[in-house]
């Protein structure tokens, strides 16, 4: 039979779904098991092979394994013939390799809930969140490789799901805030240039005293985030710097009433705040100040797969993120009191 140009995808999630043991539908599409790079088997060979029964318009991985893809045919027949002939059975042309095979049907796209359901800025223009600025590429390849084995080289500490390490002051998880008199000492020199960088960020403004002094380096598996929260008014400055490194997430913020200003775990009130996102790609910088650190708290979703754009976005193997701010010497006077806990000392 001719054969066409073959479109071989290299995607992160498979566009095709099995259908249950107790379906049987047959489809132009073949879910093929025991077959990839990973068992030595080249998507070429997976077209020469199945490309005898007709015509292959496509390969697909159909996970991360390596060891399964998706096998697509123009023609339905093309796929009832490639299935009778192959499934079970010993491949000659594959080395007598024997292939597991099943019909699939394409991957309906996610359906996200009511709560889930939100546009993701790439820019913070298109965020509109008053003192939100992102910067991409705020640090080079070699730089980000540099920081992450900077701190690879020194010890974490394991929290439930992350393990973090902190720098000038520690981070104290059970008040969200810092002890100011257990001085750890000035920040590492390999944060020095991100420091430099940061002296003329957008959005600074005339910011004249010492920029920051306390770092927290987190380092998340896939599919885990950041519960909603407001860094404490009391415990840090007005600018809080944030750069992601070595893989991407959606972030998203929220705007509570008063009325739901501390219950964020609750559906109903979820719905009743003003809500937005952005996506944080590896090497951008992300500046939170006036309104936007004051106002609002920001969230990044336990997801393995964020949405952005209408595509898929698998997040890497670990993403780390370097969060720098300046820890505060008196007591917050912003001009948002309904959301700062000075006022509530008071």
């Amino acid at each position: 039979m001719p054969k066409r140009f073959i479109a071989v995808m290299d995607s992160n999630l498979s566009r095709f779904t099995i259908p249950k043991r107790s379906s049987c539908s047959t489809t132009q599409n073949l879910y093929v098991a025991n077959c990839g790079p990973a068992v030595g088997v080249s998507f070429k060979d997976i077209e020469s092979v199945f490309g005898m029964f007709g015509e292959v318009i496509g390969i697909y991985p159909a996970d991360e394994t390596g060891a399964r893809v998706i096998v697509c045919f123009s023609e339905l027949k093309s796929a009832e013939e490639a299935f009778h002939a192959l499934n079970g059975r010993g491949c000659g042309a594959l080395g007598g390799r024997i292939l597991h095979i099943r019909y699939s049907i394409p991957q309906q796209p996610p359906k996200a809930n009511n709560n889930d359901s939100i546009s993701v800025s790439l820019v913070s223009s298109e965020l509109a969140i008053p003192g939100i600025y992102l910067v991409h590429d705020f640090i080079t390849s070699q730089e980000e490789q540099e920081l992450l084995a900077a701190v690879d080289c020194r010890p974490w500490k394991n929290l439930s799901k992350r393990r973090v390490q902190h720098y000038g002051y520690e981070f104290l998880y059970e008040t969200r805030n810092v002890d100011s008199k257990q001085f750890l000492g000035e920040l590492p020199s390999f944060v020095s240039p991100i420091i430099e960088k940061i002296s003329s960020f957008q959005g600074r403004g005339d910011y004249k005293s010492q920029l920051v002094d306390q770092l927290t380096v987190n380092d998340y598996p896939p599919g885990i985030g950041l519960s909603p929260h407001i860094d404490t008014h009391s415990a840090f400055d007005d600018m809080i710097f944030s750069c992601s490194l070595a893989g991407p997430c959606v972030m998203e913020f929220r705007k509570y009433t008063q009325s739901n200003l501390f219950n964020t775990k609750s559906s109903q009130e979820c719905l009743n705040s003003s809500r937005k996102a952005i996506f944080l790609p590896p090497r951008s910088m992300l500046l939170l100040s006036g309104e936007g650190r004051y106002a609002w708290h920001h969230y990044i979703p336990h997801h393995k797969v964020d949405i952005v754009g209408g595509e898929m976005v698998r997040r890497c193997s670990r993403r780390v993120s370097f969060t720098f701010r300046k820890v505060r010497s008196g007591p917050c006077h912003c001009e948002f009191a309904q959301y700062c806990d000075s006022r509530k000392l008071n």
